[in-house]
């Protein structure tokens, strides 16, 4: 291959599109207004006021807290290829190898983004605490509980609208055995179960929230940015073939600590 027929953008084309497509990180949380370079900045809009009229009208200013971001996290990939030109034409090869990528890359990013999230609550938000769980004994507190985590996002005032919860396959396997939930729900490739919302919160799957662990948020919650900084391709000394590599770079932070519940659970079902 001549590494000057290497196509960049059909290979970040064809990563992102597969990451976009198997990745929770950005259907849940808020994106940057503003990004430059391995910089990306948020911002929060301070809080409103209503007065009561009595024939004047005081004025008052909304202020917006920029929030700033290093992207602090880096993560690449590099793999050789018999001849990466042919690989690039057939379309079918390289979605393949970009989507094993993307999808690795998927799990590592959610992972991240998820324990954000869980580190960021405020402690009023906690149902049970990571040293003394609470203990599932029944399957209808699986989907009771939920609908508690629900509630405290609407007593912290979090917008109704845009509510996720996260939950991996074994507590999925519980709420399939409570009447209320449903009977046979279709997961999409980005983990959101097609359609079933619990208390106002729609319900994502990913093995990345972590063992005995749930997570309620509002999109508003978890700041997160990512970008594909580098994608280039070489001819390999060491062996007859082309080498591929490219860094992604990424971080998130908590926007609203009361706009995050989560619950820490274990399971004693006989």
């Amino acid at each position: 291959m001549s590494v000057n027929s290497f196509k960049k953008q059909l290979w970040e084309g064809s990563l992102l599109a597969n990451f976009h497509s198997v990745s929770i990180a950005e259907a849940i949380t808020t994106a940057p207004v503003d990004v430059n370079g391995s910089k990306v900045t948020f911002n929060r809009v301070g809080t409103g006021a209503i007065k009561d009229y009595t024939g004047a009208i005081a004025w008052d200013t909304i202020n917006t807290t920029p929030i700033e971001l290093i992207f602090a996290q880096k993560k690449y990939f590099a793999f050789s290829l018999d001849d990466a030109d042919k690989v690039q034409l057939a379309g079918d090869v390289l979605n393949a190898t970009t989507l094993e990528h993307a999808q690795v890359l998927a799990e590592v990013i959610d992972a991240y983004v998820l324990g954000v999230a869980q580190v960021g609550v405020k402690t009023a938000n906690k149902i049970g605490l990571l040293a003394t769980p609470i203990s599932i004994t029944k399957v209808t507190q699986a989907y009771d509980l939920i609908v508690d985590l629900g509630t405290k996002l609407s007593k912290s005032k979090t917008p109704v609208s845009d509510r996720f919860v996260v939950v991996n396959a074994d507590y999925l396997n519980l709420l399939q055995k409570d009447a209320r939930f449903t009977l046979n729900p279709v997961v999409l490739a980005n983990g959101l179960v097609d359609g079933v919302n619990i208390n106002g919160m729609a319900v994502v799957i990913s093995e990345e929230v972590g063992a005995g662990k749930v997570v309620a948020m509002h999109k508003s919650a978890i700041g997160f940015g990512k970008q594909l900084d580098e994608m280039e391709a070489l001819r390999l000394q060491t062996a007859f073939a082309d080498g591929i590599r490219g860094l992604a770079i990424y971080d998130a932070c908590t926007l609203r600590d009361d706009a995050v519940a989560v619950l820490f659970y274990t399971v004693a079902l006989v």
